[in-house]
């Protein structure tokens, strides 16, 4: 079995990490480890992350408030958005 083709965790950070090694820049690297860190966080936390990204880079293009910023992480998400669903 293959790191790609395995659904183990930890083959996945593999696969990122091998990855990140050309990113071609630190900043580049340190861009794409807080996009892999929001990614592995919304699978742990059930929450689709193209789903996630979507309306997250839709709200901030749409100038979401700097002061409720922590509304956008998966976790906090994740609860507004059943929160929505069950008021419906």
């Amino acid at each position: 079995m293959t790191a790609v083709s395995s659904s183990t965790p930890t083959a996945w950070i593999v696969l990122n990490r091998k990855n990140a090694l050309f990113a071609g820049h630190d900043h580049g690297a340190e861009n794409w480890a807080c996009i892999a860190s929001l990614i592995e966080t919304c699978k742990l936390t059930g929450v689709d992350p193209q789903t996630y990204f979507t309306d997250v880079l839709t709200k901030l293009v749409n100038l979401w408030p700097a002061s409720r910023i922590d509304e956008l992480m998966p976790w906090a998400w994740a609860a507004e958005r059943s929160a929505n669903k069950l008021a419906a």
